[in-house]
């Protein structure tokens, strides 16, 4: 038997040749262009046949007799027994033209070819959106009835069915699957769409939130989704049946669930959140066009939505498609069906396949290069603080990855030694002695850098101050809080702010604070320090709100607590749970590649959500740490009632493993 196959290479058409070549005898043509020749011997591979089997016939879908020569029809015409047209673009992001183009002017040429080489029988491929966006139940003999159909993708999936209805003169066939999804069997799928588009999503979520963590999601109509193995196994049985010709096949879930529920099947499978609650986006519906246009023409917001929703990588009317309104009845596709074993299998049996499929196969992020050396190699990137703990750890890793490597501190003796063990290991290091709380001193190094280096792409304001010590020890230690803004924020700020104009001039920089988790959690006996990153911070906020259509990105580490010379000072510290200096600098190199707003642990970000819902329980929590642990001798020296510091108790070392990180 002699198959014509369009769309061969497509989705669902690679997959239903390599079906239809399971069958005795059979042999395929399949339309392709003269550019995709290349491609031919991966098909070959995958339907398991060689060439005089699977039949590459050159031409092109938009042309007259597609393209295809006087030899190539004579010698098919009248021995075509099934010609399947399957080309065609499935998507809603794709332009008005192209679609038209595609789905339109192709299926008429398609159609026309099928009449002069008097196929034996025309299969359509078309889609439920050929119904529109109808209000109700559309059954299987009902095409006029359709409505709604201003979206380019509707309109074009309808008028090419209207073509095959009015223009075809050889019996014919009409499928219209549902959403088309992946393989139940394997979650195999060539591109991401319908669903998929909101995978992305429950990703963010479920890398931000606890997987049993109640999350608010949308709620909407009903989705009807299939996988692409029921879809080809059934119209390969419909195709053969005796006596349905000029019939119109649903190959559709005949109990789809509402958007809500897939959602949340989809979140079970990537181990995310459960949405508990739903807003119904038909809510948005009483708003009236005019309005929705009105606030759409407001900058603000136009920039706003248009950022999200590329950020998640979903189509301009998603919203339409959440509020879907129409039902299909497919119960005479179902008797065609029954006894078979061709029936959609339900969601939760294969979900999880098509989410690891995607995660490991379409994920976006697969296709970024993030790799540290991809985002900094070449770049001049300044770690201030550089010649030990985390900014030390974090030129290492910069240098390792090709930037060009620059770091400053006070200590000539130690920034000499930490250039020597970089060059001991091969890797280049530029150095500069600066204090960084002397404001003609950072001006100078502005100056250097301008003119050694052409200024400075990325940088990391690590150096910094920190004191322990309780208020109530500090009346007459003003000076501790002068000191500690002076390098923490003053210091850090009139850095930054001599390096933004390069930046600007240029138009691409990065800006990424260590700050604390304790600006997150209002640590106790840190009121000094905690204060003058907290100042560091709002500056950030504020700056990137300026500078973000600018190419200038600001990053604020809430960093927890690390093991460095800091904290040496506090014998307390040699008995709590600390991230290495390398651990921290794993955080710098994640703000560098992925460029967030903010990295913070998950026990800071729940401090912060404490003091902001329930600022007085979260008071007495931080009062209970403060009275459970001393200050230091050295911060009680010339108080009264300093004493050497006991061995922590069991409480309180139970209490610094529960919350790892947090400054006591």
């Amino acid at each position: 038997m002699i198959y014509f196959v369009t769309g061969a290479t497509g989705f669902i058409g690679k997959r239903l040749v390599r079906k239809l070549l399971e069958r005795p005898a059979s042999t395929v043509y399949f339309l392709t262009r003269e550019a995709s020749q290349a491609r031919v011997p991966d098909l070959l591979d995958y339907w398991g046949v060689d060439a005089s089997r699977a039949i590459p016939v050159v031409g092109d879908l938009t042309a007259k007799d597609l393209g295809i020569g006087a030899a190539e029809r004579k010698k098919l015409k009248g021995k075509i027994r099934h010609l399947f047209h399957l080309a065609a673009v499935y998507d809603l992001k794709a332009g008005e033209q192209e679609q038209q183009q595609a789905n339109v002017v192709g299926t008429a040429n398609v159609v026309a070819f099928a009449n002069l080489m008097q196929v034996g029988c025309f299969h359509h491929t078309s889609s439920i959106a050929a119904a529109g966006m109808f209000e109700g139940i559309f059954r299987e003999d009902m095409f006029v009835e359709a409505e709604n159909l201003e979206h380019p993708y509707f309109r074009t999936k309808h008028d090419s069915e209207a073509i095959v209805r009015k223009d075809c003169k050889v019996p014919w066939r009409i499928y219209r699957p549902a959403v088309v999804v992946g393989d139940s069997r394997t979650g195999a799928v060539d591109k991401a769409d319908g669903p998929y588009y909101f995978f992305k999503l429950i990703q963010r979520i479920r890398n931000i939130l606890p997987p049993w963590m109640p999350t608010i999601g949308i709620e909407g109509g009903r989705i009807n989704m299939v996988p692409v193995d029921f879809v080809v196994d059934a119209m390969d049985h419909l195709a053969h049946l005796k006596d349905h010709d000029g019939e119109c096949f649903h190959l559709t879930d005949p109990n789809p669930m509402r958007v809500g529920d897939v959602l949340n099947i989809f979140a079970r499978a990537a181990h995310a959140p459960a949405m508990a609650m739903r807003i119904n986006a038909a809510l948005l519906g009483f708003i009236p066009k005019g309005v929705k246009k009105g606030l759409m023409a407001l900058t603000p917001i136009r920039r706003i939505r248009n950022a999200i929703m590329q950020d998640l990588g979903l189509p301009d009317n998603i919203l339409d498609m959440v509020n879907y309104p129409t039902r299909f009845d497919c119960r005479e596709t179902r008797k065609l069906l029954k006894g078979t074993g061709i029936e959609v299998p339900p969601l939760d049996s294969y979900a999880w396949r098509l989410w690891d499929y995607w995660e490991r196969h379409l994920d976006p992020d697969l296709f970024i290069d993030h790799t540290l050396k991809g985002q900094v190699a070449g770049k001049v990137v300044l770690v201030t603080g550089g010649s030990s703990g985390i900014g030390k750890a974090t030129a290492m890793k910069l240098a390792e990855a090709g930037a060009i490597t620059v770091i400053c501190a006070r200590d000539v003796g130690q920034l000499a030694e930490t250039k020597k063990e970089f060059e001991s290991r091969g890797l280049k290091l530029v150095t500069y002695s600066v204090d960084l709380s002397d404001y003609s001193q950072c001006d100078e190094l502005v100056s250097k850098l301008g003119d050694d280096l052409g200024g400075v792409d990325i940088l990391v304001n690590n150096a910094g101050r920190s004191i322990r010590r309780a208020i109530e020890n500090s009346f007459d230690r003003f000076h501790d809080f002068e000191r500690t803004m002076q390098l923490n924020y003053f210091g850090a700020l009139r850095l930054t702010m001599g390096l933004l104009p390069k930046m600007m001039e240029k138009r691409r920089g990065h800006i990424i604070n260590i700050s604390s988790i304790g600006v997150l959690t209002n640590a106790p006996r840190f009121s000094a320090y905690v204060a003058s990153k907290a100042a560091m911070d709002a500056f950030s906020k504020c700056a990137a709100s300026e500078f973000s259509d600018r190419g200038i990105e600001f990053t604020t580490i809430n960093m927890p607590l690390v093991k460095t010379p800091m904290i040496a000072p506090t014998k307390l510290y040699e008995q709590v749970p600390t991230l290495t200096p390398e651990d921290a600098a794993d955080l710098v190199v994640q703000a560098i590649i992925y460029k967030p707003v903010r990295i913070a642990t998950r026990l800071g970000v729940t401090g912060q959500v404490l003091h902001a819902l329930a600022p007085r329980v979260a008071q007495i929590v931080m009062n209970t740490t403060f009275r459970m642990f001393p200050d230091s001798s050295a911060s009680q020296e010339g108080t009264k009632g300093a004493a050497k510091q006991p061995a922590p108790t069991p409480d309180q070392l139970a209490f610094t493993q529960l919350m790892r990180g947090i400054h006591f």
